[in-house]
């Protein structure tokens, strides 16, 4: 996927939680959505953005989500537990 388009994807999803009064659980909350939502491929390839180039554009509410819980964004490893929500990830 295009990683502009994930950029994009992801700050719109910033700026919805960023609507909240606690900025650190709107970061909580940002990654968890991303986990939830997003394929696996699709976080990884904006990790991989994120290291390479600092990933432009993107908002700093999500850049710092995206630093302090890249574990939870990660895809387990195949045959691990499952993930926090119960289910393997995907």
């Amino acid at each position: 996927m295009d990683t502009a388009r994930l950029v994009d994807m992801a700050n719109r999803i910033g700026q919805f939680f960023e609507g909240m009064p606690d900025a650190a659980q709107a970061g909580r909350e940002i990654a968890q959505h991303l986990r939830r939502f997003w394929a696996p491929q699709m976080r990884l390839e904006l990790l991989a953005r994120l290291d390479a180039d600092g990933a432009p554009g993107l908002r700093p509410s999500v850049r710092s989500a995206l630093l302090a819980h890249r574990e939870l964004l990660a895809p387990a490893a195949s045959g691990g537990p499952p993930s926090a929500s119960g289910r393997a990830d995907r």
